[in-house]
C-alpha cells in the first residue's frame, strides 16, 4: 500500500469517527482534549460570596463584576431608549430586600462604524452598590444581573446571570 493511500484511509477513518461521534451527540476530541462545552460568560460576578449583615437594618454591599475583554454592556442609563439597560435585582422570596442599587456612571463609547453616536457603557470591571435589608437567618440570595453584551460589530441577545450571595442576617 502506498503512502498516499494510507493518508487517504486515515483521513476517511477520522471523518467517519467524527461523524459517528456527532450523530451520537458526543463532542469530538481535538488535539487530545475535549472542546469546551460552553463559551466563557460575557459578564461574570466576582464577589462577595458571603456577607454577614445586621438583621432588619439597611446595609450596603459592594458587588464586583467583570466584562470579558473586547465586549461592553450598556450602562444602567443608556442614551438611546431602544438599548437595554443593565439592571440588578433580588427575588422577593429570598428573605433579603433590595432597597436601592447605585450603578457607576457609564463611559462614553463610540463605535467605529458610527463615530457620531456616543454610547454609555461599562467595560472591564465595574461595581454596583446594593443597599439591602435582610431578615434574621441565613439566606442564599440568587440575585440577577440583566444586561446586553456587544462587541464593535454586533450585540448578543440580552442575558441574565445569577449573582449568588449567602447573606447572614444577625
Amino acid at each position: 500500500m502506498t503512502a498516499g493511500k494510507i493518508v487517504i484511509r486515515i483521513a476517511v477513518a477520522t471523518a467517519l469517527t467524527l461523524t459517528s461521534a456527532l450523530v451520537q451527540g458526543q463532542r469530538p476530541l481535538v488535539d487530545g482534549a475535549a472542546r469546551s462545552a460552553s463559551k466563557p460568560a460575557a459578564v461574570e460576578f466576582l464577589y462577595p460570596e458571603q456577607v454577614t449583615v445586621p438583621a432588619g437594618k439597611p446595609t450596603t454591599l459592594t458587588l464586583h463584576f467583570r466584562i470579558a475583554p473586547g465586549l461592553h454592556i450598556n450602562s444602567h442609563t443608556p442614551r438611546q431608549s431602544e438599548l437595554i439597560p443593565t439592571t440588578y435585582s433580588i427575588p422577593e422570596s429570598s428573605g433579603v430586600r433590595l432597597d436601592e442599587a447605585v450603578y457607576p456612571p457609564g463611559s462614553d463609547f463610540t463605535l467605529p462604524l458610527d463615530p457620531k453616536t456616543k454610547l454609555s457603557v461599562y467595560t472591564g470591571e465595574f461595581i454596583i452598590q446594593a443597599r439591602i435589608v435582610a431578615s434574621a437567618g441565613e439566606h442564599l440570595v440568587e440575585a440577577r444581573l440583566h444586561y446586553q453584551a456587544c462587541d464593535n460589530n454586533a450585540c448578543m441577545p440580552p442575558k441574565t446571570i445569577t449573582a449568588a450571595i449567602d447573606v447572614i442576617g444577625k
